[in-house]
């Protein structure tokens, strides 16, 4: 089978180009071996564990959320609107990074390896977690559906535009610009909020603005929705996004007992 014959699944083509700007010019048999490694820190089975994971957390029920993992020129990506606990190995998506023009809602997106399973679509966040690779040069973005976050952004009301807090000692885990120097137990968290859309990817250009407005930024929570986090590295992201649901839940607990976010009183 040569590098042109490669099947695929549903109207996606894998990327093929004379001017591949990732030298990756894979036949079938190359593409399908991204994604078959015993190693339990390979990208694919990764994502399927951290799936699972988040699963137990009730961060990815009913389909939702997802988490991407960038590893040198290749994007390793969770399908969408699937059961997250029960992702193998082969149904993930491998993208080249860079793209020849960065990902936008209802783009096509360049494909190295598409699942063979019928009815897979890369996941709906793939521009949001672009956001964060090219703006952040991030290694690893997640997305979750955790009430913490959504409950924090209806306590904070409509008016409020970023979520605050100081003084816990979870703000450690947090890095500035969510791949910089870890925050001190003394400086004010700041997460940005932005207002929900209808569907997934028109979110990219409101968490984009929020991104350049707050540069030392970890994360992005989405008013009656979820949080987008990302790091250096998955176990940075993975790090970052438990230390934040912590501060959501905790912050939740302090607006319901009448106590304040910032400072020590």
């Amino acid at each position: 089978m040569g590098a042109t014959d490669t099947p695929t699944s549903g109207s996606r083509t894998p990327y093929h180009h004379e001017d591949d700007p990732t030298g990756c010019k894979l036949n079938y048999h190359e593409a399908e071996a991204l994604v078959e490694s015993d190693d339990p820190e390979h990208p694919a089975n990764l994502i399927c564990e951290l799936c699972r994971e988040f699963y137990k957390l009730g961060w990815v029920t009913g389909t939702g959320g997802g988490i991407s993992i960038k590893q040198g020129n290749l994007v390793f990506l969770a399908p969408s609107g699937v059961q997250k606990e029960r992702i193998k190995p082969e149904h993930i998506f491998v993208l080249p990074y860079p793209q020849s023009a960065v990902p936008r809602p209802g783009s096509k997106r360049e494909m190295i390896r598409v699942p063979k399973k019928a009815g897979l679509k890369e996941s709906a966040c793939t521009p949001l977690f672009w956001n964060a690779f090219t703006m952040r040069n991030a290694g690893a973005s997640i997305h979750t559906h955790s009430q913490h976050a959504v409950l924090l952004t209806l306590l904070l009301g409509k008016k409020a535009d970023a979520f605050r807090i100081s003084h816990q000692e979870m703000i450690k885990g947090v890095r500035i610009g969510g791949s910089g120097k870890t925050l001190r137990f003394f400086d004010t968290l700041t997460v940005p909020i932005i207002e929900n859309t209808a569907d997934e990817e028109d979110l990219t250009d409101g968490m984009a603005e929020a991104m350049a407005k707050y540069p030392d930024a970890a994360a992005i929570l989405v008013r009656r929705h979820g949080v987008y986090v990302w790091g250096n590295t998955w176990e940075q992201a993975k790090t970052q996004a438990e230390c934040l649901d912590y501060l959501f839940e905790i912050g939740c607990k302090m607006l319901q007992a009448g106590l304040p976010l910032v400072g020590d009183d």
